[in-house]
């Protein structure tokens, strides 16, 4: 099994189409979840480094053991390969 993440947040979207965003016309879309794509536009319109240190308190609390600084340290190594963050 191949996990899909959001190509923004790197939230994973689990099975089916519940954590999707939606594009402009309504449709889901398989890239984005719900919290950072709605109605085809960006819901967060940050830099990658603050869609991290946003982030961070949110991986570890889902994380026990890590900390937000881990997290945000692991969120900028990793957003570089998503969709959305990708040069």
């Amino acid at each position: 099994m191949n996990p899909k993440f959001c190509q923004c947040c790197g939230m994973p979207l689990g099975e089916g189409t519940d954590m999707q965003g939606t594009n402009a016309d309504g449709s889901k879309n398989g890239d984005y979840c719900k919290y950072c794509l709605d109605k085809g536009a960006f819901t967060f319109n940050g830099t990658m480094e603050e869609m991290a240190a946003f982030c961070a308190p949110k991986m570890a609390a889902a994380n026990p053991g890590m900390t937000e600084e881990q997290a945000e340290k692991a969120m900028l190594e990793w957003f570089p390969t998503l969709k959305r963050w990708k040069k």
